[in-house]
């Protein structure tokens, strides 16, 4: 998916005529504001945080601000951070780091490791445990070599490891194992469960499933008692534990318990995943599909606290008046007032913050949504409703005069004659249902898809005819238009066409 969306959001900035760059200023810069964040780890003063692709971020007030402490990190997709002292060891999916100057400088300590796919990290006296996709493994000397210990193991993907006194809980994909041994040898305590996270208080285990919301042991895994009552959400990412407080982040809320589990209550929507829960005196910190929350008041409210947080997953731009929105994956809108330079959040009443596309009409913004459809706006952002097409992917979006496009993954490609209310299927012709790219020249329609190349339609969208020549990959992923040059991203590589796709080269 990566792949797919670089090209477009490459070159979407020149769909349907618009420019929103200056060429007496032609330098990028960074605009920071949120992040997919999968592990918090505090130590002291410290908060570090490891994102999906942006590597490593550190505060040192209270998540206030965050700044990159990635140099010498390889791997930027950082899924566990743990801290022993002053070593702070990092997994992520390819292998283990180590720094030793508070996230200053990182080197790889992967001598050992067979699967580097880190999932988990784990720290008990001078003992490192790292959990992997495919292995469990032990280091005694910090990190220098790594030991598979994976006997009895019947499931090795590790997801989480915590420990009661001497004993050692794995979390797998098929349950929870002890080991009593440091590791030596694992016994099955559940084989029922996908387990993602783990707390513990006193002789108490919960475990987070997924599906199956959240299990209590109090014998070491013997017996399981289910804790769910008022959880409507059952996908449990994270657990922590706060005195008598216990936090379940889910894949769209926060929850907390103040009975050991008995009852639970929703203390905030999220609609994203919360991959992690972290506790600092009476600072509850949420890691987010898209950024950081946290709550000072036990859970009643909570602020978003991502400044430096680097953000990088934008698929989609458009330009109203001197306003830019992005449209982010997992992360919603948001809207820039001054060229860039700060972003805020315009998400009311968008339900689903997968954006893959946005284009405008007259006053109107339209954003195409992973799995819910078209989202219209007509505030400037401040609010957004579901239109008429209220599912599927929606990969692309064009307008021309009053005639909204859209293009589909699987379904084609769909018009709106009536700013939205209604939308009609309109593929004849089409050979693809999997339109990532529209463009128009005119009156001349593009569509490019994954698989079927460029399709043209000069009526309108009645109809659509292949025009490929010269075109040697099939799947497109972007389409941009300058003037009366057409150029098409492809897995191959940038095609031109100067003469309404007859010909490319």
């Amino acid at each position: 998916m990566t792949k797919k969306f670089f090209l477009n959001f490459i070159i979407v900035i020149f769909l349907g005529g618009y420019s929103i760059y200056n060429t007496t200023r032609a330098q990028w810069v960074e605009s920071k504001y949120g992040g997919e964040v999968y592990t918090i780890a505090i130590s002291g003063e410290n908060i570090f945080v490891g994102t999906r692709y942006d590597g490593i971020f550190l505060s040192t007030n209270g998540g206030s601000s965050w700044n990159a402490v990635n140099n010498g990190l390889t791997n930027y997709w950082v899924r566990s951070i743990a801290i022993s002292g002053e070593n702070i060891f990092a997994g992520t999916a390819d292998g283990i780091f180590l720094s030793t100057n508070n996230g200053g400088n990182w080197k790889a300590i992967n001598s050992g490791l067979i699967r580097k796919s880190i999932n988990c990290l784990a720290v008990s006296g001078g003992n490192i445990f790292a959990g992997a996709d495919g292995g469990l493994y032990l280091s005694t000397n910090n990190g220098l070599i790594w030991n598979a210990i994976e006997n009895g193991l019947t499931n090795k993907v590790v997801n989480v490891i915590t420990f009661i006194g001497s004993n050692i809980f794995a979390g797998t994909y098929s349950g929870v194992f002890l080991s009593t041994n440091n590791g030596a040898s694992w016994t099955a305590v559940n084989n029922e469960w996908m387990v993602y996270a783990f707390a513990t208080s006193g002789n108490k285990l919960f475990a987070g499933t997924f599906t199956k919301g959240v299990f209590l042991t109090t014998n070491n895994g013997n017996t399981w008692t289910e804790a769910n009552t008022g959880l409507i959400d059952k996908n449990i990412y994270s657990l922590a534990v706060s005195g008598a407080n216990i936090f379940a982040g889910t894949s769209t809320s926060i929850y907390l318990s103040t009975n050991n589990g008995n009852t639970w209550n929703n203390v905030k929507y999220t609609n994203e995943i919360v991959n992690s829960i972290a506790i600092s005196g009476t600072n509850i910190y949420a890691g987010t599909w898209n950024g950081i929350l946290l709550s000072t008041n036990n859970g009643v409210n909570w602020i978003e606290t991502n400044n430096g947080l680097i953000y990088k997953w934008v698929y989609s731009f458009c330009v109203l008046g001197t306003n830019i929105f992005a449209g982010k994956f997992n992360g919603g809108i948001m809207k820039s007032t001054d060229e860039g330079k700060n972003w805020i959040p315009v998400n009311n009443g968008l339900t689903n913050k997968s954006i893959l596309s946005l284009a405008v009409s007259g006053t109107n913004i339209y954003a195409g949504t992973y799995g819910n459809g078209i989202f219209c706006s007509t505030d400037n952002g401040d609010s957004w409703s579901v239109t008429g097409l209220a599912y599927g992917d929606i990969r692309s979006i064009a307008v021309i005069g009053t005639n909204i496009f859209a293009g589909t993954a699987g379904e084609g490609i769909y018009k709106s004659t009536n700013y939205g209310a209604n939308w009609t299927n309109i593929n004849s012709g089409l050979t693809n249902n999997n339109v990532y790219a529209l463009a128009f020249i005119g009156t001349k329609i593009f569509a490019g898809t994954y698989g079927g190349g460029v399709l043209l339609s000069t009526n309108n969208g009645n109809n659509w005819n292949p025009v490929n020549s010269g075109l040697t990959n099939s799947n497109i992923y972007a389409l941009a238009v300058i003037g009366t040059n057409i150029f098409a991203g492809t897995e191959g590589g940038v095609f031109l066409s100067t003469n309404n796709g007859t010909n490319w080269q």
